[in-house]
């Protein structure tokens, strides 16, 4: 059974989740545009970690942070190799979703690898399938080519 849960991204128990993530990142663009927390900057303040667990088998992680400007911002989202094709992320995005939308939060965003990068290719796809829209540098960022950046707007009760 498939279950999302709070999570701590600093135990021993999702080590491999969120080290997979962070070398993931730091080969899949330049380091001047990696904009990935490592696992104590994803348990700081106004920041909420979730895992996905199979039984009690940690497959992937996602994380949101909260933003001044009314937004939240969508951090971490990843699977572990073995465990993509089954829908997980979208499982996950989902749920950041759901969770926001009940917060009242006015719109998800999220900063993710441009185009010319494919190793964030199926990434955005799902960003795309999943309603976000490309726009401007998101708060707490600058313009740079390669970055994309993406937004949900959320609707109450939507």
């Amino acid at each position: 059974m498939i279950e999302i849960r709070r999570a701590d991204p600093t135990s021993d128990a999702l080590r491999a989740v969120v080290d997979a993530h962070f070398a993931h990142s730091e080969t899949a663009g330049p380091a001047e545009s990696n904009h990935t927390m490592d696992a104590e900057s994803l348990a700081g303040p106004g920041i909420r970690f979730w895992a996905i667990y199979e039984g009690q088998q940690p497959l992937g992680c996602g994380a949101m942070k909260m933003l001044p400007d009314g937004t939240a911002e969508v951090k971490s989202v990843h699977i572990l190799a073995q465990a993509r094709g089954r829908g997980l992320a979208r499982l996950m995005m989902q749920h950041l979703a759901d969770l926001a939308r009940a917060e009242g939060i006015e719109a998800l965003v999220l900063e993710t690898g441009a185009a010319h990068l494919s190793e964030y290719e199926a990434a955005r796809k799902l960003y795309e399938t999943l309603g976000y829209s490309y726009c401007g540098p998101i708060f707490g960022y600058q313009d740079d080519p390669n970055s994309a950046f993406m937004r949900l707007a959320l609707e109450p009760g939507q």
